[in-house]
């Protein structure tokens, strides 16, 4: 098979080329902007395989997408180029808009020129997988679970972004018939996460002996899925998902940021152990401004239709997470010194 990635140089991105390529044996482009958050290094090696391409390219440059498609003949795409954390989106939202929506339309319409000029057999397999979030459906109370049919409810500039991303996408199936599947997903951990993100910030200020800063009281829940089980779901929806239909993925892991923070000092304690404890570091500050209080998925359909199922409980991944920032300092260090620091992102005050 031979599939676009956009974004593949992104955390989530990089976990499906590397498993479509070491693990599927897939012919892979990669589309990547290179922006702060890419990293080529998290793809390095795959170019050997004789199966792996790279452009760097905007998915908003709608000729360079038109021609990506002509070159590489792609079977399928898989959507996940997007701006994602919420705290730069409350302070930078034209970003957001530009990439997720300007971007989505673009690639859109790139592959459905592509599409139109094939024949019935390749019309009838090509797929488009478009990779959003569980943040699109708002904030859910103390019990309940998001579905596939929670109608949207997005509260922040990021989750609008991908809110409008998602009705793009779905439009497309409807209008053109564009053969295409939506997969929103809870939040993401794992090996090659960007430090602006919660567990690979406080990992890194922790070794480094600086406050962690957890908002408002840490009651916030959040639903943990492993990256690599989310890149395999990925992979399911492409190759038995049927277009129009979407598929959530959650870990089943539902802890609060709190909790989180706890299991990361605790980990750090057991692996090296600090003169002062890890715990001592947490420091309570102002809360995001129109933080969602809980997320939690059902990935029941994706269970039972695409036979997936989450195989990393959040205790195992979390451990293996920690080992690899101990074990890989050679690749987060050029990015905490000359990419981000680990500052507090997203502050604004209210009404203004």
């Amino acid at each position: 098979m031979r599939v676009i990635v956009t974004g593949g140089c992104g955390f989530i991105g990089s976990a499906v080329c590397r498993h479509a390529v070491n693990d599927l044996e897939w012919s892979i482009l990669n589309i990547d902007a290179l922006t702060y958050a890419a990293n080529p290094a998290n793809v390095s090696g795959l170019a050997a395989s004789g199966r792996y391409e790279f452009l760097e390219a905007n998915v908003c440059d709608l000729p360079a997408m038109t021609a990506a498609f002509e070159r590489f003949a792609p079977d399928a795409v898989i959507h996940l180029a997007a701006e994602s954390h919420v705290d730069r989106s409350i302070t930078g939202s034209a970003a957001f808009i530009q990439t997720n929506v300007v971007g989505t339309h673009s690639l859109l319409e790139a592959a459905r020129s592509w599409w139109t000029s094939l024949d019935d057999a390749g019309r009838t397999a090509f797929r488009f997988v478009h990779v959003s979030t569980d943040e699109v459906y708002g904030s859910l109370g103390e019990t309940g679970l998001f579905t596939e049919t929670t109608a949207y409810d997005p509260r922040s500039p990021y989750s609008a972004s991908k809110a409008a991303s998602d009705h793009l996408v779905h439009a497309w199936f409807e209008t053109y018939g564009l053969p295409t599947l939506i997969t929103n997903c809870s939040n993401n951990y794992g090996p090659y996460h960007f430090p602006e993100k919660l567990i690979p910030l406080v990992i890194l200020n922790a070794l480094e002996g600086r406050p962690l800063p957890v908002y408002g009281n840490g009651a916030n829940v959040r639903d943990w899925l492993y990256v690599d089980d989310h890149a395999r779901g990925i992979s399911s929806a492409l190759l038995r998902g049927m277009p129009g239909e979407k598929y959530n993925f959650g870990g089943r892991a539902e802890r609060r940021n709190l909790d989180v923070v706890h299991a990361i000092c605790d980990a750090l304690e057991e692996a090296v152990p600090a003169a002062t404890p890890y715990r001592d570091l947490i420091t309570f500050v102002a809360d995001r401004p129109g933080h969602d209080q809980r997320y939690a998925i059902d990935s029941s359909k994706a269970e039972r239709e695409l036979g997936w199922r989450q195989s990393v409980s959040f205790e195992e991944g979390l451990q293996q997470t920690v080992w690899w920032y101990l074990d890989n300092e050679a690749w987060w260090r050029p990015l905490r010194d000359g990419v981000y620091a680990g500052d507090r992102l997203g502050l604004v005050a209210r009404g203004v």
